[in-house]
C-alpha cells in the first residue's frame, strides 16, 4: 500500500522465498532468472522496492533497480546502461584500486577507453558483461539487476539486444560457480504477462526455455491489516469489516490504489453511512464501471472485422497462448468470430493485419520490435469475458 495511506503492508516471506529461489535455495528454481508478471497496479513495484530489494540487501547483495517506464522517450538499452554505470560510480576509488593491483590489461575497457564517473553513463565500447563484471568485482558482492517493466525493451531492437547482453552477461558471472557464489541474479517484471512472455517462449528470444512466474495479488492477510488501520482511526461504533473489505478489492481487481480511492470517497459519508459494506460495494463497482465503460466505447468503435481479430487476441491470451495472426489456426479462428458475429466476411491475412494495424493505432493493441503482438491492456480481455 502507498506511503500516503499511512499504511504499508509488508510481505517478507515471499520475498525471502523469491530470494532463495534466486540462489536455488527455494521450492521455485530463478537461478536463469526471474520473470515476474503481475496486472497494473496490484502492488509488484512497491512489493520491490518495499519487500524484495532490502531482502536481497540484507543478505550481502547489491541491488540495481531501473524501471523501464519512468521515461518512456529514452531507449530502454540507455536506461540499463545508466544504472549499471551509477551503481558503479561509488566504487570509482575500489575500481581504480583494483586496475592497480591486479593489472590494467585484465580490465580491458578500461585500459583503451576514458571513464568520465561524473557521468551516469558506460564508456562507449564497453559491453554490460564488462560492466556487471567489473561492478561484482569492486563491490565484493553477488549483483542483482531488477528490470521493473521489462517487456518494454522488446518494442525497439537495442532493447532486445541488451537482454541479448544481459544473458550473456549471466553466463558470464556465473559459469563455473556455485548457486550462493553466482556473481549475478536477474529478475524481470512486466505489468503485462504476455508482452513479458515474448522474453522467453520463441527460440529467436533471449531467455527462451525460461517460464513467467505470477505475482501473487494481496490477499485477505491484506485487508485483515489494512481494515484493522482504518477502524483504528474510526469510532468504535463505525467500523469497517473485513469481509467488505476485501469484496471491495476483489471488484477492482485486487488494486491497493483502487481500493485505497474507495475507502477515501467512503469517508466522506461515515456520519451519514448505516452499512458502510454496502457502501464500500455499490463504490467499488461504480470504479470498475468506470473503467469498463471506456472499454465498451472502444469496442463499439470497432468494425465488426476489428472485433473478431481482437477476440481471438483475447481468448489466445487467457489460455496463455501466443497469436500467431497468419496461421491456418488464426485464420480459422477469426472466421468462426466473424460468423458468431453474423458476418460474411473471408478472412485472409491482409484483412487480419490491416485489422491489427488499426487495434495498434487505436492502442488495444502491442507489437514487439520482432513482430509479436500482445493485448495492450489485459484487464480488457476480462472486461470482454464479463461482457460476453
Amino acid at each position: 500500500m502507498s506511503k500516503h495511506s499511512g499504511f504499508v503492508f509488508r510481505r517478507p516471506t515471499l520475498a525471502s522465498s523469491i530470494a532463495d529461489g534466486l540462489v536455488g535455495a527455494g521450492i521455485q528454481d530463478f537461478t536463469s532468472g526471474l520473470f515476474l508478471a503481475a496486472p497494473r497496479r496490484t502492488g509488484k513495484s512497491t512489493f520491490l522496492r518495499e519487500d524484495l530489494i532490502p531482502e536481497c540487501q540484507l543478505r550481502g547483495w547489491l541491488t540495481v533497480y531501473v524501471d523501464l517506464w519512468a521515461d518512456k522517450e529514452k531507449d530502454p538499452a540507455e536506461l540499463i546502461a545508466s544504472a549499471i554505470a551509477a551503481a558503479l560510480v561509488p566504487y570509482e576509488k575500489g575500481i581504480r584500486k583494483l586496475a592497480k593491483h591486479i593489472g590494467i590489461e585484465k580490465l580491458s575497457f578500461l585500459r583503451t577507453l576514458s571513464w568520465d564517473f561524473s557521468k551516469p553513463q558506460l564508456p562507449v565500447g564497453a559491453t554490460l558483461t564488462q560492466a556487471l563484471e567489473l561492478l561484482h568485482r569492486a563491490a565484493e558482492k553477488p549483483v542483482v539487476l531488477v528490470i521493473d517493466e521489462a517487456q518494454h525493451a522488446l518494442t525497439s531492437d537495442s532493447g532486445i539486444n541488451v537482454m541479448f547482453a544481459l544473458k550473456a552477461a549471466r553466463d558470464q558471472l556465473n559459469q563455473g560457480r556455485d548457486e550462493d557464489g553466482s556473481g549475478l541474479h536477474l529478475v524481470f517484471t512486466g505489468s503485462n504477462r504476455d508482452k513479458l512472455a515474448h522474453l522467453v517462449l520463441g527460440k529467436s528470444q533471449p531467455f527462451f526455455g525460461s517460464s513467467i512466474t505470477p505475482f501473487p495479488l494481496l490477499g485477505k492477510e491484506f485487508t485483515q491489516a489494512y481494515t484493522a488501520h482504518l477502524n483504528a482511526h474510526l469510532a468504535k461504533t463505525n467500523q469497517f469489516n473485513a469481509a467488505d473489505i476485501d469484496e471491495a478489492f476483489e471488484l477492482v481487481g485486487r488494486r491497493p490504489e483502487m481500493l485505497r480511492t474507495i475507502i477515501g470517497e467512503v469517508a466522506l459519508e461515515l456520519g451519514e453511512a448505516s452499512n458502510l459494506g454496502q457502501l464500500l460495494h455499490s463504490r467499488a463497482e461504480l470504479l470498475r464501471a468506470g473503467v469498463w465503460t471506456e472499454f465498451e466505447s472502444a469496442w463499439n468503435n470497432l468494425t465488426i472485422p476489428q472485433r473478431a481479430v481482437l477476440q481471438v487476441m483475447v481468448e489466445r491470451s487467457q489460455n496463455n497462448e501466443p497469436f500467431a495472426p497468419f496461421t491456418d489456426s488464426t485464420v480459422t479462428a477469426v472466421s468462426k468470430a466473424l460468423e458468431d458475429m453474423g458476418s460474411d466476411v473471408v478472412p485472409g491475412t491482409q484483412t487480419i493485419q490491416a485489422c491489427i494495424d488499426a487495434l495498434r493505432d487505436k492502442e488495444l493493441v502491442w507489437k514487439s520490435s520482432r513482430g509479436g503482438y500482445a493485448l495492450e491492456d489485459k484487464t480488457f480481455g476480462d472486461w470482454l469475458r464479463n461482457k460476453r
